[in-house]
């Protein structure tokens, strides 16, 4: 299969959502863009999930951590993303 355009996707969904917010630099927005579960308790368990330990929960650190880290998780799956959002 050719790899998926992931903020393609993410695009559209968040253009027929009305926008989205700040999905691709901000966790909580990507999970609400979703429709997964946003709170501090999910974003922990994705933390230990995705082995990420940058700042403590919660904090802007921990949110900018792993959304890198779900974006490069998406890459080492076959979906096609920009190098500004996994780096």
């Amino acid at each position: 299969l050719p790899p998926v355009d992931v903020e393609a996707v993410l695009s559209d969904l968040a253009a027929s959502k009305g926008g989205g917010g700040n999905w691709r630099t901000s966790i909580v927005d990507l999970l609400k863009l979703l429709d997964l579960d946003s709170s501090l308790a999910a974003r922990k368990e994705l933390a230990e999930e995705l082995n990420v330990h940058a700042g403590e929960h919660g904090s802007a650190e921990q949110n900018i951590a792993l959304s890198k880290a779900v974006w490069q998780k998406l890459a080492e799956n076959g979906g096609q993303v920009p190098a500004s959002l996994r780096d």
